[in-house]
């Protein structure tokens, strides 16, 4: 009885103190330790940044984190600073929306239709392979310096990216899943609920995260060539006056946008995956 009995205690002390162990191993895996150690990381690159710039980097040429925080502060409480924001969200959103629309209508119809897809397709990947911003004095010809030429170079983009991820989505669309559908009496709309949309639908939200940064990249370089306001028009001012505390707040603003837009596409994503059925589902948990 001596034995089992010191046994029992002794396999309890096992588990008593292997349980601190594990907890600080869920701990460092769980969203709590790399919120803090992604704040942690921000907080030694200001503290770097600010001690080396002078001694060791340029201070005209990349400021100082005091300066910065000073110069976006300036741009956030006065009136054309968010004016400057407001033209170019609007301008992002709105050559967004237009490319993710005319990408997927050019997909869709080039996807349906082999033939029309085999002799447009060239044609498509040449135009493509024209860098974007170099087609920006064409578009401001077109529409002068005003919205309408940075949404038009935003949305081209735009619409070459979710384009190729829907019609090679469609391409690699089973077909065998198709016929599946079609003999057990399915019709088009079936066809399109039941194997065309949740195919594309991880293909399509990928082109949409990856369009996002190319919307903002887009109406930032028209802003630089030739632009009367937003916030690359005063990035592109900022530059010109060798103003690098004003350059880096108009960063700051550019990368809140960019996480922003990012943070509503990734919920959409989820949100879309969910209701179709394709979100990855979790292992539950064994108790303990």
């Amino acid at each position: 009885m001596a034995t089992v009995t010191d046994q029992t205690v002794t396999t309890r002390d096992r588990e008593t103190a292997g349980r601190p162990v594990q907890k600080a191993r869920t701990f460092w895996r769980s969203t709590t330790a790399v919120v803090v150690l992604r704040i942690l990381v921000i907080i030694i690159a200001l503290a770097l940044w600010q001690v080396m710039s002078g001694p060791v980097l340029p201070e005209y040429a990349v400021s100082k984190p005091d300066a910065v925080y000073h110069a976006l502060v300036k741009m956030l409480s006065s009136a054309s600073g968010w004016t400057d924001i407001k033209v170019t969200t609007v301008e992002v959103l709105a050559g967004f929306g237009l490319g993710v629309a005319a990408g997927t209508v050019m997909g869709l119809v080039l996807g349906s239709f082999p033939l029309l897809g085999r002799v447009l397709e060239p044609l498509v990947a040449a135009v493509n392979g024209i860098p974007k911003i170099a087609l920006a004095p064409l578009f401001l010809l077109f529409f002068g310096i005003g919205p309408w030429s940075k949404i038009t170079i935003a949305m081209t983009g735009v619409a070459f990216v979710v384009f190729y991820n829907v019609y090679l989505g469609l391409r690699l669309r089973e077909r065998e899943l198709v016929e599946v559908v079609q003999v057990m009496g399915g019709r088009k709309h079936h066809v399109l609920g039941y194997v065309t949309i949740p195919t594309l639908a991880a293909p399509f939200f990928a082109a949409l995260k990856t369009g996002g940064p190319l919307a903002i990249l887009g109406v930032i370089g028209g802003e630089f060539i030739a632009s009367s306001e937003g916030v690359g028009h005063e990035l592109f001012t900022a530059a010109q006056n060798l103003d690098a505390a004003s350059e880096f707040a108009g960063l700051i603003v550019l990368v809140a946008l960019t996480l922003g837009l990012n943070a509503v596409l990734s919920a959409l994503d989820s949100y879309a995956l969910k209701r179709l059925g394709l979100a990855a589902r979790r292992r539950p948990q064994p108790k303990r």
